[in-house]
């Protein structure tokens, strides 16, 4: 028991700065990633010596993520704005850099599931195969949801920016 804590521990923190980027680029939000990792890591240790045998613990970390992310999007009270009007606003994290705080605000602007294919594909590099394998989707759908994200986030910050990727558009 005491090696599997270890292990777990050793885990959580080399992986934790990671599992709340990728939480964040999910739901946009600072403190529901939060809660989003939380939840991610208590299933972890629950499966934990299971998970670890199979050998790909990054992939069911990150698919908890995505299901945990959907059963909350889907809970009543997320639908519920703010408590205290203009006091209780959520924090937002600071971007370093004005070109990735517009990148970000797009990406807030994207339908869940076109977000969750570009966070996947995009932000953490997986091909296709594997983002529809954590989507539990056809890779044609991860394409398509793709080339629509991809459309409407050059949409967005060109009508910003007036270039993407260095060219005119």
């Amino acid at each position: 028991m005491a090696a599997r804590d270890e292990e777990f521990s050793e885990y959580v923190v080399h992986r934790r700065k990671q599992l709340r980027r990728i939480a964040y680029l999910l739901c946009g939000d600072v403190h529901k990633a939060e809660d989003l990792v939380q939840t991610a890591l208590m299933k972890l240790y629950v499966a934990w010596p299971r998970v670890q045998r199979a050998g790909n613990v990054d992939a069911y970390v990150r698919r908890i993520l995505v299901n945990s992310g959907i059963d909350e999007s889907r809970r009543p009270w997320r639908r519920e704005a703010p408590g205290l009007d203009g006091l209780d606003e959520p924090v937002m994290a600071s971007p370093a850099v004005e070109d990735r705080s517009a990148v970000l605000a797009a990406l807030a602007t994207l339908p869940l599931g076109q977000r969750r294919v570009v966070v996947l594909r995009h932000f953490l590099g997986m091909s296709i195969d594997e983002t529809a394998a954590d989507l539990h989707c056809s890779p044609g759908t991860v394409k398509s949801q793709n080339a629509r994200a991809l459309a409407r986030l050059t949409e967005l910050l060109t009508a910003q920016f007036g270039t993407v990727g260095g060219q005119d558009r």
